[in-house]
C-alpha cells in the first residue's frame, strides 16, 4: 500500500536536524518516494494523520546479542555450558531460535528498525536476517556477524563466540562465516567485567596481535569490516594497530590511541548501558562481588572517557547497548541515547543523529536507511513528544514503520524490576 504521512513534525535524522512542519512523507512499496507540502493532492495514497506528533528515522542499535534477554542474575552463569545445552538437539535449537526471533521482534517494537549483531548462537542471526528480509518473520533489518572469534578462556568463548586456539582455527571459522554469508566479523580481543578475577584487570588482553592481524587481513580481503570487543587501553592499541575497524566498548583514551583511531579510520561503538549497573547499583541489587563492582566501575569510566575523547577529537561514534547483558533488555536501546547525552555530554540532537544517520553511514547502509530522505527505506518511528527536548520521549513509541509496514501502538512486555532500578539513573 502507498502511504502519505501528514500533519507530523519531521526530524530527518541529519546532523543539524530541526523540526520541520507543513510537509508530507510519501511512501510507495516500502520506500520514501518524496517529501512534499501538506497541501499536495494525495489521491492514490492512504493518509496517515500524525496529529502533530513527531516522526523520525527508526533507531539503529549497533551492538546486539540476540541470545540474551537482560534478566538480572543472582550469580554468574556458565554461558558455555548453557549454550551447549541449548544447541544439543533439533528440539532445543528450535526453541532457542523461536526465543531469538522474539527478542528481535522486541527490538523492532521498541523503535529499533536496524540492528547489528556481534555474537550469536550458531548461524541463527543470518538465518533470521534472511527470513525477516523475505517477510516470513517480523523484526528489524539485521547486519549479522553470527558467532564471534575468541580464544580458549577468552570472552564469551564457547557461547556466542568460538574458541580459536591458533591462527589456522580462527581463519577456518572465518571461512565458515563466509559460507553463512555474514555481514561483518567480530573478534573478542580482551576479557570483560565478569571475566576478571582480580581488581583492576578487566579488559585483559586475551587474543594475540598476530591472530588479530591475520583475521583482519583475511576479512578485509574478503570484503568484511571487523569489529572487536575491547575494554582496556592495551586492547584498543592492539586492535587498531592490527586492522580492526570498529572498537566495541572502549577504554580510557590517551593521545596515542586518538592518533591510532585517526590513522586507521576506525570508529567507536560506545556501550554505556552494560557497565552502568555493575558500577553504580548497590551490590545488594546486582548480586555482584566487590571485585565485579570495582571492575565494572573501571570499565564504565573507561567507556565514558573514550566516548568523550572521541567526540572531542572528531572520531566517529555509534551507539549500542550490548543487549543481553544483565539488566540490559531488547527494548531499552533508548536509554543508551540518554546515557550518551548524560555521561558523554552529547546534545539530544547529536545523540539522535548518532543513532540514526551516523550509524547507517558507518554500518555501510547509509544509502538505504538512517534518515528521512527521498529514495531511503521507510524505516520510521513516531513519538508523542519531541526527543530533541528530552530523549525519554523515545521510551514509548506510538508507531513503528519498518520498510513501509506500519505497526501502530506496539506493545512490549517489560521487566518491572529492571525498569525501576535503571530509572533511578535518568
Amino acid at each position: 500500500m502507498n502511504y502519505a504521512f501528514t500533519n507530523g513534525k519531521i526530524l530527518d535524522g541529519t546532523k543539524d536536524m530541526q523540526v520541520q512542519t507543513g510537509l508530507c512523507i510519501l511512501v510507495q512499496d516500502g520506500t520514501i518516494t518524496d517529501i512534499v507540502p501538506d497541501t499536495t493532492d494525495l489521491a492514490g495514497y492512504k493518509t496517515i494523520d500524525l496529529q502533530g506528533r513527531y516522526i523520525m528515522p527508526g533507531l539503529i542499535n549497533m551492538h546486539v546479542h540476540l541470545a540474551g534477554n537482560g534478566k538480572p542474575q543472582k550469580k554468574q552463569r556458565d554461558n558455555e555450558k548453557l549454550v551447549k545445552k541449548i544447541m544439543r538437539s533439533s528440539l532445543t535449537r528450535a526453541i532457542a531460535y523461536k526465543m531469538v526471533s522474539g527478542f528481535a521482534k522486541d527490538e523492532l517494537l521498541s523503535g529499533v528498525t536496524t540492528i547489528r549483531t556481534v555474537g550469536g548462537l550458531g548461524s541463527f542471526d543470518t538465518r533470521l536476517r534472511d527470513e525477516i528480509a523475505a517477510g516470513t518473520k517480523v523484526g528489524p533489518r539485521i547486519l549479522a556477524a553470527n558467532e564471534g572469534i575468541s580464544v580458549p578462556g577468552g570472552h564469551m568463548a564457547g557461547s556466542v563466540a568460538i574458541a580459536a586456539a591458533c591462527i589456522p582455527e580462527a581463519l577456518a571459522h572465518l571461512e565458515q562465516s563466509k559460507k553463512e554469508k555474514v555481514d561483518l566479523v567480530k573478534l573478542m580481543i580482551t576479557g570483560g567485567v565478569l571475566d576478571a578475577k582480580e581488581k583492576g584487570v578487566p579488559g585483559e588482553l586475551k587474543m594475540s596481535p598476530d591472530m588479530v592481524r591475520a583475521v583482519c587481513d583475511k576479512a578485509h580481503a574478503d570484503g568484511y569490516i571487523v569489529s572487536a570487543h575491547v575494554e582496556s587501553p592495551e586492547g584498543v592499541r592492539v586492535a587498531l594497530e592490527n586492522g580492526v575497524d570498529s572498537i566495541e566498548h572502549g577504554a580510557k583514551m590517551d593521545d596515542a590511541m586518538i592518533e591510532l583511531f585517526k590513522e586507521r579510520g576506525a570508529f567507536l561503538c560506545t556501550t554505556i548501558s552494560p557497565a552502568l549497573p555493575y558500577a553504580l547499583f548497590d551490590r545488594s541489587i546486582t548480586n555482584a562481588t566487590e571485585v565485579e563492582q570495582y571492575n565494572g566501575n573501571v570499565v564504565f569510566e573507561g567507556i565514558v572517557d573514550c566516548s568523550k575523547k572521541a567526540l572531542a577529537n572528531d572520531i566517529p561514534v555509534v551507539l549500542g547497548n550490548d543487549v543481553g547483558c544483565p539488566w540490559i533488555t531488547q527494548y531499552d536501546f533508548w536509554r543508551e541515547l540518554y546515557y550518551f547525552h548524560k555521561y558523554a555530554g552529547a546534545s539530544n540532537a547529536f545523540a539522535l543523529y548518532t543513532a540514526t544517520a551516523r550509524s547507517a553511514e558507518l554500518a555501510g547502509i547509509g544509502d538505504i536507511t538512517g534518515s528521512i530522505e527521498k529514495g531511503k527505506a521507510a524505516d520510521l518511528i513516531v513519538t508523542a513528544k519531541n526527543p530533541l527536548d528530552d530523549l525519554r520521549a523515545l521510551r514509548n513509541v506510538d508507531m513503528v514503520v519498518a520498510r513501509g509496514t506500519i505497526i501502530d501502538h506496539p506493545k512490549i512486555k517489560k521487566k518491572k524490576q529492571v525498569e525501576a532500578e535503571l530509572d533511578k539513573f535518568l
